[in-house]
């Protein structure tokens, strides 16, 4: 019933449940994360709807994501499988917060996407913006800066989902996220490394699609996965 997020230190063993609980007089309370019920919204109403196998992505503040594995949500005993973001795909990578190295979530999340854009030369327009909604908007002009960090992103993102589909043979992947709002600035070179690392026949038709569920998602989501485990609990 408690939350670690590594990229949000202050909720670290934060007791989430229990404190939802007490707020809410003793209601029933399901705990999943953001990657999770995204993966439930985009299944069950969104652009994972009627594939038996995806994986949704949440790529913002960091990089989470979530499995549907033969039609049914697969969150795993914790609820962290298909968290995507702390797969390693740079073994001499950066140091990243979970103690690893080179994860997709320290090369992809909007602030090292920014971070790294800014290391390298980008500088922000008049009004100071330095987020990576910011450089995404500048890579769409053209920026070769800006456009070479979201084109590392991006293969970070394609090296991660490949080897994801290799492991668990998913037909398709679904990115939102405020970074997956760059849109075609992120999925055009999403899709071009993906050649290079989904090579295998059976992930080479591995389809790569915006979300389609917007800020709402992670609701509709928590509301999917709590009808679910009422019908399952239902059905005992």
């Amino acid at each position: 019933g408690t939350v670690s997020p590594v990229n949000v230190p202050g909720w670290r063993d934060y007791p989430l449940v229990r404190r939802v609980r007490e707020a809410t007089g003793g209601l029933p309370v399901e705990l999943i994360g953001d990657g999770v019920a995204i993966t439930a919204a985009e299944h069950w109403q969104g652009a994972a709807r009627g594939h038996a196998n995806a994986l949704c992505m949440v790529v913002s503040t960091g990089v989470g994501g979530g499995l549907v594995l033969g039609g049914r949500l697969h969150p795993g005993p914790t609820g962290n499988a298909g968290h995507i973001g702390h797969i390693s795909v740079d073994m001499d990578g950066d140091p990243c917060a979970c103690g690893s190295r080179g994860c997709v979530e320290r090369i992809a999340s909007g602030p090292n996407i920014a971070r790294r854009a800014f290391e390298n030369g980008w500088r922000p327009g008049p009004d100071g913006d330095t987020s990576a909604a910011a450089v995404a908007a500048a890579a769409g002009a053209g920026d070769p800066i800006a456009v070479a960090s979201f084109e590392r992103a991006a293969q970070a993102l394609a090296a991660g989902i490949a080897a994801t589909a290799t492991l668990v043979e998913i037909d398709i992947a679904v990115i939102g996220g405020g970074v997956g709002k760059a849109g075609e600035v992120l999925l055009t070179p999403l899709r071009k490394a993906l050649t290079d690392y989904a090579t295998l026949s059976f992930v080479q038709r591995l389809a790569v699609v915006p979300a389609q569920m917007g800020t709402d998602a992670g609701l509709v989501g928590a509301a999917a996965a709590a009808l679910a485990k009422r019908a399952d609990a239902a059905a005992v």
